[in-house]
């Protein structure tokens, strides 16, 4: 066969090449068992149960989603639904952090800078103990070594009483319990620093002991060396600084600080007085010494009224009231007043103890003074530390509030989305077709179809969309119910004009019939057997209008018919009949509701293949018998077809498709096609060495 897009495609079920059997040339008498009566009249034209209905249904459409778009990470609008919504999460929380973080990074410096300044706190009362202590044994010294210069006690200064190897030990326990806890102690390079002067001067005392032993360090000397030192130990009381914000905490250091300068004035006017007792007498520059000692000691008292805070005064005067004050203020202007007299006497045990005892008095104001401003410190401490672990849970608190809502939000709206975007795929994939399915049986009644109502009831832009494609939905089924609609009505009427015109037909072929038996004249019946030709092909194409149109043929058989018999039908159904040689194995039979339908299916056939093949050449049809089934072959010796064609006629062959524009340009494929697959018939196309088989 030839090449032909603008013709039916040449159909075919096989391929061999015999020369004809019987030798028949197809004359009209040879047409086989073909009924010409009125379409209803046989009994045969009910359907019989178990056969199949007739093809052309429409096949489900083929949706094609698009393309996956190439998505690109710099563009934000190629992102996920889910990753904008964690980026607009992300990033007003990165900058929350930010804020929280430095904010937190200033509460916890401040909690722990209250923190270090608490435990310096802790520590300066034992430094203070420890000043106490190196302050009696300053003051023992210069004592014992006042008495030995003046002659008063002979002897070696290494001889020491027993009264300075204890106050030695006491020190040197308080020494060991300030360096116990100094190291663990956290503070700046300033209090470091301090701690570390101190330390040093501590270090010291060994040297200094050992030059008074020695007799090598005079009285004034030794008392500027531990002067020295008590001054490293009260500069590392006054290190500890409470920062900014923290006023009372820094007047209540000032409170103590002033106060322990005021006690190391009050130590230093013992030690000038315990001197000038033990030498029972002034050395030069005693008496302007403890003059000006006496002012001083004044004015650190005035100093320290006008530092501390009231509480402080308070605990400050109720400590050092009594006799023993008094006393020891009235010891020490006696001194003042026998400076230059011969008879000068001032018992020096009587003026130590009258000394110390306000000593000590003044040491257990200064504890008070430093045990009030370390419980006050920790009490900072603890309550900074509080409010920053507060606003530590305030912000993870919020965070995670945030976070919950987001996520909640977040899963909201996706969960929306997927929802929609299954529903959209449903209805393009599954719904759509399904619906186009049953409307596309025109022998149907249109169905009554719902759309149903999206699952997406929110009340957002996703439900509107929701009910934007809900409605598309619903449109697009009303217009299909419609299209169906008007379908089925062409279809009414184009099957009523084809049986019309199939009535008319029948009634020529019966009428040529009658003029062929009367007829004698050669010329005259070859012109009948033309017409009779032309009618069954009229008839056919009526017949053809039907089967794309989805109903029966009416012609029937009741009885089984042969192959051949239905082959020689078939011939004589078509134009150029003599040009075809058959052979056929008649050892089975087809049945008879079958035979008009074959019959149609190969007239169809051997149509195109003489129309597509030289008008010089046979079209050979063979069948045979292989299995339990018949394989006829049409071989023509035409041109054949592409394998591109050869390719879409297989396919068409292979799954009907409904009937279109196409079907009126290739109606033979197309009618071939729904015949096959209403009767489970096989009809495939391939390529000859010359031509093509069906």
């Amino acid at each position: 066969m030839a090449a032909q897009d603008q013709m039916d495609a040449p159909v075919a079920i096989s391929r061999h090449r015999r020369a004809p059997a019987d030798g028949s040339t197809g004359r009209p008498a040879d047409r086989g068992p073909v009924d010409r009566r009125q379409p209803g009249s046989h009994p045969s034209d009910r359907r019989r149960p178990g056969e199949r209905r007739p093809a052309g249904r429409r096949p489900a459409p083929q949706v094609r989603l698009p393309e996956p778009r190439r998505r690109s990470v710099l563009r934000i609008r190629d992102w996920r639904v889910r990753t904008k919504l964690a980026v607009v999460l992300v990033v007003p929380s990165l900058a929350l952090l930010m804020v929280a973080g430095v904010q937190i990074r200033t509460l916890v410096d401040e909690a722990t800078r209250l923190g270090d300044f608490a435990a310096q706190v802790e520590l300066t009362d034992r430094v203070s103990a420890l000043v106490h202590e190196v302050q009696a044994e300053r003051d023992r010294t210069v004592g014992e070594l006042a008495e030995f210069e003046a002659g008063e006690r002979p002897g070696d200064p290494g001889q020491l009483s027993a009264q300075l190897r204890s106050q030695r030990a006491a020190v040197d326990r308080a020494a060991a319990a300030v360096r116990a806890r100094g190291g663990d102690v956290a503070g700046d390079t300033a209090w470091r620093a301090a701690y570390g002067r101190a330390v040093a001067r501590l270090d010291g005392l060994r040297s200094v002991r050992d030059g008074v032993a020695d007799g090598r360090l005079p009285r004034r000397a030794a008392h500027d060396v531990y002067g020295r030192t008590v001054d490293a130990l009260l500069a590392l009381m006054a290190a500890p600084a409470p920062g900014a914000g923290n006023a009372d905490l820094d007047r209540l250091r000032a409170g103590y600080v002033e106060l322990s300068r005021t006690k190391e004035v009050g130590s230093q006017l013992r030690a000038s007085i315990f001197a000038v007792a033990a030498a029972q007498g002034f050395a030069p520059g005693d008496y302007i010494e403890i003059a000006d000692l006496r002012a001083q000691q004044l004015a650190a008292v005035v100093r320290f009224r006008s530092v501390a805070s009231a509480s402080q005064i308070d605990q400050y005067d109720q400590v050092l009231a009594g006799r023993a004050l008094e006393l020891t203020g009235q010891l020490e202007q006696a001194v003042i007043d026998s400076a230059g007299r011969s008879d000068f006497r001032l018992d020096a045990p009587n003026w130590w103890a009258a000394s110390t005892a306000q000593h000590d008095l003044v040491r257990k104001a200064e504890a008070a003074l430093l045990a009030d401003a370390a419980t006050r410190a920790a009490q900072r401490s603890a309550d900074q530390w509080s409010r920053t672990w507060l606003v530590v849970g305030g912000i993870a608190g919020a965070l995670l509030i945030a976070l919950i809502i987001s996520i909640a939000i977040g899963r909201s709206m996706a969960r929306s989305l997927r929802v929609l975007r299954r529903e959209a795929l449903t209805v393009a994939q599954v719904e759509l077709p399904q619906v186009l399915d049953q409307l596309s049986d025109i022998r149907r009644r249109t169905p009554d179809i719902e759309v149903r109502p999206p699952s997406v009831r929110s009340a957002d832009e996703i439900g509107e969309v929701a009910d934007a494609f809900t409605a598309v939905h619903s449109s697009a089924v009303s217009l299909a119910i419609e299209q169906a609609a008007m379908r089925r009505n062409v279809n009414t009427m184009f099957i009523n004009l084809a049986r019309r015109s199939q009535v008319l037909v029948e009634r020529q072929l019966e009428l040529l019939d009658d003029l062929e038996r009367e007829e004698q004249d050669p010329d005259l019946l070859e012109n009948l057997f033309k017409l009779d030709h032309l009618a069954a092909r009229m008839r056919r194409n009526d017949e053809s209008l039907l089967v794309l149109a989805g109903n029966d043929n009416a012609r029937r058989w009741s009885a089984p018919v042969a192959p051949s018999a239905a082959v020689l039908a078939a011939i004589a159904e078509i134009e150029q009949y003599t040009r075809v040689r058959h052979t056929a194995d008649d050892s089975l039979f087809v049945v008879g509701h079958a035979v008009a339908d074959l019959v149609h299916l190969l007239a169809e056939l051997l149509e195109n293949a003489t129309i597509f093949s030289p008008p010089g050449t046979t079209v050979e049809v063979v069948g045979r018998v292989q299995g339990g089934r018949v394989l006829i072959e049409i071989a023509d010796e035409g041109m054949g077809m592409s394998e591109r064609a050869l390719e879409e006629a297989n396919a068409l062959l292979a799954e009907p498709p409904a009937a279109d524009v196409a079907a009126s340009e290739r109606m033979g494929l197309f009618v071939v096609s729904h015949l096959a697959a209403r009767h489970g018939v096989s009809v495939h196309l391939r390529p000859a060495a010359q031509g093509l088989v069906a």
